[in-house]
């Protein structure tokens, strides 16, 4: 399973400035005043072969100074709730505050991983203060500058020795029943979703965004269909409930899909995709489960000519380049389309534990290899001579060749979509690598 690293302490020590910097892009805003990020941001990053969920967890500003040490405390306690491994942040030019002994308090009692990161320090004397921290009893400090990413590289190391060797997943029974996982954003009809499907209230519905909060696993049995359903508190962009129970929801969602096998992403038809439907796919995708898009409510669209076309082409223009998912658009409540949602996830879950012989993989595209081989770089011809599906449930294939660092990642591409059009790998997240023959 996939570690879950948290980024906690108080706000404008640099968390999200350091969330940017292990995930490698600009996902988290930065300003100097404290309190900017109150959306709730996760990203994944890998480091020596590990890799890690990455949850930036920034205090909420509040005008009453108890209420925001309320605040703080209780993001810090939903973070240790599940997360596994918590990076303490604290800026070494303005030393031990109280809200960070208050921080450290709590993290000396949790059991959990720490790791204390000393932030801002850009020069000499700035890493000598930086050993005041110490003092803390979290164990060693690790100085680092998130804006010039100067101590980073050791940071990472500390994070992957908590980190378990990778391992390829554990083949499932063959009559192991499959896990679907009901993602996407509040109020998208998820838990209407399933209480249509079993045909009782066994889940609490209501028009309030963030009813759900915890994740609930039903066994679903009826119409040649035997599977387990999850019901997963939603995913939202900005918080409209308690912050606390709203980072708490999010992370047990984030638990969810990685023990899912495949996830039904829910999309509100009348508010269309937007940015977090978006981060839910990536999620979905880097934990390389399979996916199927559900568009609910699209009762209540206007159709006009081709109106479905347009609105899955611009999902498929969002999502891209992983783009072969099925789309299919349902209304939980006049119950439209929705056991074709099912046969999808059912026919998603075969791609995704389908076995192709070794010589099918070779008899296929060695001939298309040859046919268009891969650029030369510096004079060096790749070739590829032998193709062989890794003993793992998630699709993964190797690729033995004579020079793999110089296969690019346009070539890649090219080899899975080639293959996508020989097997159907639709919904399904493929791995290509490519070793050394």
């Amino acid at each position: 399973m996939t570690s879950t690293v948290a980024i906690v302490g108080r706000p404008n020590v640099g968390k999200s400035t350091l969330f940017n910097r292990l995930v490698g892009g600009r996902h988290a805003i930065v300003d100097e005043f404290s309190g900017v990020t109150r959306d709730r941001l996760y990203g994944q990053s890998s480091w020596n072969g590990k890799e890690f969920n990455l949850i930036d967890t920034g205090g909420y500003v509040k005008s009453s100074d108890d209420i925001f040490d309320q605040a703080i405390r209780k993001q810090v306690e939903a973070a240790i709730a599940e997360a596994n491994i918590l990076l303490f942040v604290l800026d070494v030019t303005l030393g031990i505050t109280d809200l960070d002994d208050q921080v450290a308090e709590i993290l000396r009692k949790s059991g959990k991983d720490v790791i204390v990161v000393a932030n801002k320090v850009d020069n000499n004397q700035r890493l000598a203060d930086a050993a005041e921290f110490y003092s803390l009893g979290l164990g060693e400090v690790y100085s680092i500058s998130s804006i010039n990413g100067s101590g980073t590289g050791e940071l990472l190391d500390q994070i992957c020795s908590f980190i378990d060797e990778p391992q390829e997943e554990e083949e499932k029974e063959e009559d192991e029943i499959p896990k679907f996982a009901v993602v996407g954003r509040p109020n998208a009809g998820k838990s209407s979703f399933i209480n249509t499907l079993i045909g009782e209230e066994r889940n609490v519905v209501t028009p309030i965004a963030g009813t759900t909060r915890d994740s609930t696993d039903i066994h679903y049995k009826g119409y040649g269909f035997d599977f387990i359903l999850v019901d997963t508190a939603g995913i939202r962009k900005k918080a409209k409930v308690h912050e606390d129970l709203e980072f708490y929801s999010v992370m047990r969602a984030i638990r969810s899909i990685e023990h899912a096998d495949v996830c039904f992403l829910m999309i509100d038809a009348v508010e269309g995709i937007g940015t977090q439907d978006i981060n839910i796919f990536s999620l979905v995708e880097k934990n390389r489960k399979g996916i199927v898009i559900l568009i609910n409510k699209w009762d209540l669209i206007e159709k006009e000519t081709e109106t479905a076309k347009k609105f899955e082409a611009q999902i498929r223009e969002r999502i891209a380049p992983f783009s072969d998912v099925d789309i299919i658009f349902i209304s939980v409540k006049e119950k439209q389309r929705i056991f074709k949602g099912l046969e999808a996830g059912i026919k998603v879950y075969k791609n995704r534990i389908q076995k192709i012989k070794t010589s099918d993989l070779n008899d296929y595209l060695l001939p298309i290899i040859q046919a268009s081989p891969p650029p030369a770089i510096k004079g060096k011809y790749v070739k590829i001579k032998f193709i062989t599906q890794l003993p793992s449930h998630v699709p993964a294939f190797a690729f033995f060749t004579s020079h793999p660092k110089y296969v690019k990642e346009s070539y890649r591409r090219f080899l899975e979509n080639k293959m996508r059009e020989k097997w159907d790998f639709s919904g399904v997240p493929i791995r290509l690598f490519f070793r050394q023959k």
